[in-house]
């Protein structure tokens, strides 16, 4: 599995280009940019080359962590896809293209699609001098118009993109993506109870037009969860200097919450069951939120069955569990 912290020659690259600024001046861009992120302003607020930095700097290190996340989920669903193209849909600085570029060796063909011109520049400065990314075209424009002239890929993600446009827009959105997918589509989105929702009306849509979930569902089925509870996943990261300088944070880590779903042509081989919650571990049990394909359960593994009991141990929010790991459960 591919570790969640940036490439070190991305982290070079970002902090080499901080050198000369005012860490102040960075860290109060990159909060004036996540407040209007939260309140539905997109990158209207990435203006300037320093703004740009100050986006990456803040929000590449989680964003890139949750699309890693989310690709070791879809390669250990699908081993022995290799994907030799990328369609990364809402490029922004690149983020998702580094992820995609760590998770398979295989790709060799990058296409981005952005409208900021700010994030366009970034991406194209911190990618230039990698030898990584030798065939790579980023395409200047809104997504819509921007796709009807890109060549299908064996791999498109979208990452942190629907959420910034509306309910018209995002269906056609999600239509033109599928129409770019050779193999697989990967949408990845804030795990809020809002991205859930969005991932929801994107995988009904697509599952009618003929894609298959290979994660993180275990099946096509309508999704068993009521509210309030939504489907979301973790991940920690670790935090740089630069990091926690730019974000005025204290811990060492964060924990970035993200949803993703990740739709193929053909259907999966292998449909794990997926731990939906971080599990309860005590002396005498371990208990865990599953969903299975028959739907929701509470897998129960007792210490008297020690083997069962020794691999449960090691269960953890969002992991993927074989047939004979998911006994006994009952259902909810």
């Amino acid at each position: 599995m591919t570790a969640p912290d940036l490439p070190i020659e991305l982290k070079a690259a970002l902090e080499a280009r901080l050198e000369g600024l005012s860490r102040a001046e960075t860290a109060s861009r990159a909060a004036l940019i996540s407040s209007t992120y939260r309140n539905g302003g997109g990158s209207v607020a990435i203006r300037s080359e320093r703004d740009a930095l100050a986006y990456a700097l803040a929000r590449m290190p989680a964003t890139y962590a949750a699309v890693i996340a989310s690709l070791n989920a879809l390669r250990e669903i699908t081993p022995q896809f290799a994907p030799t193209s990328l369609l990364d849909v809402g490029a922004g600085p690149g983020t998702a293209t580094w992820a995609a570029a760590e998770a398979f060796p295989s790709l060799q063909r990058f296409t981005l699609i952005d409208s900021n011109s700010a994030l366009r520049a970034l991406a194209l400065d911190l990618i230039g001098n990698s030898t990584r990314f030798r065939e790579l075209e980023y395409r200047h424009g809104e997504a819509g118009a921007a796709l009807a002239g890109a060549e299908p890929s064996d791999l498109v993600v979208a990452s942190y993109v629907i959420a910034e446009i509306s309910e018209a827009e995002r269906t056609a959105l999600a239509e033109a993506l599928w129409a770019q997918t050779r193999n697989t589509l990967l949408i990845v989105e804030p795990g809020t109870p809002a991205g859930y929702a969005r991932i929801i009306d994107v995988r009904a849509q697509l599952i009618a037009a003929g894609a298959h979930v290979a994660a993180p569902c275990p099946h096509d089925r309508k999704c068993p969860l009521t509210a309030p509870d939504w489907c979301h996943f973790t991940q920690r990261l670790p935090r740089s200097r630069a990091h926690k300088q730019v974000k005025a944070a204290e811990r060492p880590f964060e924990d970035e919450k993200f949803i993703y779903l990740a739709l193929t042509r053909e259907p999966a081989t292998v449909h794990p069951a997926r731990v939906l919650r971080q599990p309860e571990f005590t002396k005498v049990e371990v208990t865990a939120k599953l969903c299975t394909a028959e739907g929701l359960a509470i897998a129960k593994v007792p210490r008297r069955a020690k083997a069962e009991y020794a691999r449960a141990r090691h269960w953890r929010w969002g992991d993927a569990l074989t047939s004979s790991e998911d006994k006994p459960a009952v259902k909810l």
